[in-house]
């Protein structure tokens, strides 16, 4: 209790959305929190959980609406097959969403049928193309892991192979989702292969960190470190991909993709990596997807 207002997790295994119990009694519910325009980043999942919530208990909902940190251009990535719905995946959309916590409220609002009493509280000043530091709003870490606007545009690439088991992508270094590594990785191999592709606006280098958390914890290991040089130009989605591929290439059989299917979000995305589809097919292959989404996304956009 906080001055005798009773403070409830929704980030339990158990409990991932409100009790009618939680909401009874209340006026309203707000939604005042930072998203990072990915689609298996879990605040707007929760944000649905509750608006469902809200509308068997009659309760109005109102989001406070806050920028897309990494713009609200450029939708990226494999949609999300329907068969893997779940808590870090709740809509049909690519991994990057490019869409505000309002939008995707009026979107699932609509789109799902939840029929809540929705009200989105506009932003006023913010472009689709602002990047969060050109907002002039204080940069406060969403969370533990995402410390910098560098970290929160590469991280939807980059979380795409967060579910393999042994793999790092960063946590426990000074710099989550900027290093990937693994005890078993030729870093030096990797890093020469993306390089010689030269993706638009990023860099790689080899490089050795100890993890102090999460895997590998207090061991020394190989990886690759990310170096964004051109944010306007940089696809971290393609990157992701492109990454995965060299990965499985140098080290068949070490990438167990199973393991990080609901994050990918696709199976035909994960067969084609696995039999050595090119990046080019794969990225080609997300495309109609895309597009059928923008124009679902479109219906929605407030800016």
């Amino acid at each position: 209790m906080y001055k005798g207002v009773p403070v409830y997790s929704l980030y339990q295994g158990d409990r991932r959305r409100p009790t009618q119990q939680m909401l009874a009694n209340l006026d309203a519910i707000v939604f005042d929190i930072q998203d990072i325009g990915a689609r298996f980043y879990t605040y707007t999942t929760t944000m649905a959980y509750a608006m469902e919530e809200a509308a068997k208990a009659g309760v109005p909902f109102y989001v406070l609406d806050r920028p897309n940190p990494i713009t609200g251009l450029h939708p990226e990535g494999p949609v999300l097959d329907p068969a893997l719905r779940s808590f870090i995946g709740y809509f049909a959309m690519p991994v990057r969403h490019a869409m505000t916590a309002g939008e995707l409220a009026q979107m699932y609002n609509g789109e799902r049928n939840i029929g809540a009493e929705l009200h989105v509280i506009e932003m006023e000043g913010w472009r689709r193309s602002m990047w969060f530091d050109e907002t002039g709003l204080p940069w406060v870490n969403p969370s533990p892991n995402i410390r910098t606007l560098n970290e929160a545009l590469l991280y939807p690439g980059i979380a795409i192979l967060e579910g393999l088991k042994n793999y790092s992508v960063g946590r426990g270094t000074d710099t989550p989702f900027e290093f990937v590594g693994a005890p078993w990785m030729d870093a030096a191999r990797i890093s020469e292969e993306l390089n010689d592709r030269n993706l638009p606006g990023v860099r790689t280098y080899a490089t050795q960190r100890t993890p102090t958390a999460s895997h590998f914890a207090g061991e020394s290991i190989p990886g690759l470190q990310i170096t964004v040089t051109d944010r306007d130009r940089f696809s971290s989605l393609r990157f992701g991909l492109e990454l995965a591929g060299a990965i499985l290439r140098t080290h068949p059989g070490q990438m167990d993709l199973g393991q990080t299917l609901r994050l990918l979000g696709r199976t035909d995305s994960a067969e084609a990596l696995e039999r050595g589809a090119s990046s080019q097919e794969i990225w080609q292959s997300w495309q109609a997807q895309i597009r059928e989404f923008e124009s679902v996304r479109s219906r929605y956009l407030i800016y």
